[in-house]
């Protein structure tokens, strides 16, 4: 009887921005600008090495594979977040906040699984270089893909089912400006405690299995490096680790300091700042990483950019 006069939520109002309502064109120009520049730098990784048959081996065919997420990660958040920046009233359905959460995670979880995937890489290139082609042929790189996007998809289907199956009437004011899980959960009329624990568990698997595979990994591989003769071995060895240890470093620093922090120790405004960086600056600066170290990628862009040039 107490929820006859409240209002089922049929919309979510965003408020991450409005208390910068001066400054909201100034961020819409360097948003764009970013992520116009992210699209690009990720559409020129991706045509080198399509391009390059050179680069076709599996660390580059899961560099493009990171960068095609990169990509569709950052137009899930970054175009709606733009639109907002130019609207008076800044608002997603209820469904549409549901497809963006459900978006955002699968992409974010597959992220996670394929750092995983790309570590393991590593391991079998310098700890079983003569088996490489064997252990890593066509079919296993694709296998690797698509158990990463299954169990990206599994996690997101699950809490978004978690968190939309709670009730939300009368408050719709997020304080975020995407369809995150705090923020959302924030609005909830009434908490189911055993769904609270099951996403925060799901979240915690999905950043410590693949760490944890990605530790394992690298401690055979430091291992089988310090057995490396030559000093150039050991460097060139290093130097193939150092941008993908640079990317795990950043993704799952940002990823366990938004969802593996009590709830008590969560703030409006620092979520939003760390998902901005999450969401437009990460996506931007990890292939950049891959691509600016890589010796081989800058040569294959030089072919490719000479052969464009005397074609036309």
């Amino acid at each position: 009887m107490e929820r006859v006069n409240e209002t089922v939520v049929r919309e979510f109002i965003f408020l991450s921005f409005s208390s910068a309502a001066r400054l909201q064109q100034l961020l819409f120009v360097i948003f764009l600008l970013l992520y116009l520049f992210t699209l690009g730098i990720n559409a020129i990784i991706i045509s080198t090495i399509v391009l390059d048959r050179a680069l076709h081996i599996p660390m580059y065919f899961f560099l493009a594979i990171l960068s095609c997420s990169e990509i569709c990660y950052t137009f899930v958040i970054v175009p709606k977040m733009l639109v907002d920046l130019l609207a008076q009233r800044k608002t997603i359905s209820f469904l549409g906040c549901a497809i963006q959460m459900f978006s955002f995670l699968f992409l974010g979880c597959s992220h996670s699984f394929l750092l995983a995937v790309m570590g393991y890489d590593r391991y079998v290139a310098i700890c079983n270089p003569l088996r490489y082609s064997v252990l890593m042929g066509h079919g296993m790189c694709m296998g690797l893909v698509a158990a990463a996007c299954a169990c990206g998809f599994t996690v997101a289907q699950i809490i978004t089912s978690l968190v939309f199956h709670l009730p939300f009437y009368s408050s719709n004011q997020l304080h975020h400006f995407f369809c995150d899980i705090s923020p959302v959960l924030r609005l909830a009329s009434h908490h189911n405690h055993f769904s609270q624990i099951v996403i925060f568990m799901l979240c915690t698997l999905v950043l410590a299995i693949p760490l944890l595979l990605i530790l394992v990994s690298y401690v055979h591989i430091i291992s089988a490096i310090l057995q490396f003769p030559s000093t150039l071995g050991r460097y060139k060895a290093y130097s193939t680790c150092v941008s993908h240890l640079i990317i795990v470093t950043v993704h799952y620093g940002c990823a366990s300091f938004i969802y593996l922090r009590p709830q008590s120790n969560f703030s409006s405004s620092q979520d939003a700042l760390i998902s901005v960086s999450y969401t437009i600056i990460t996506p931007l600066f990890n292939p950049m990483i891959y691509s600016l170290r890589n010796k081989e990628f800058k040569s294959a862009l030089c072919r490719i950019v000479r052969r464009t040039i005397s074609l036309s």
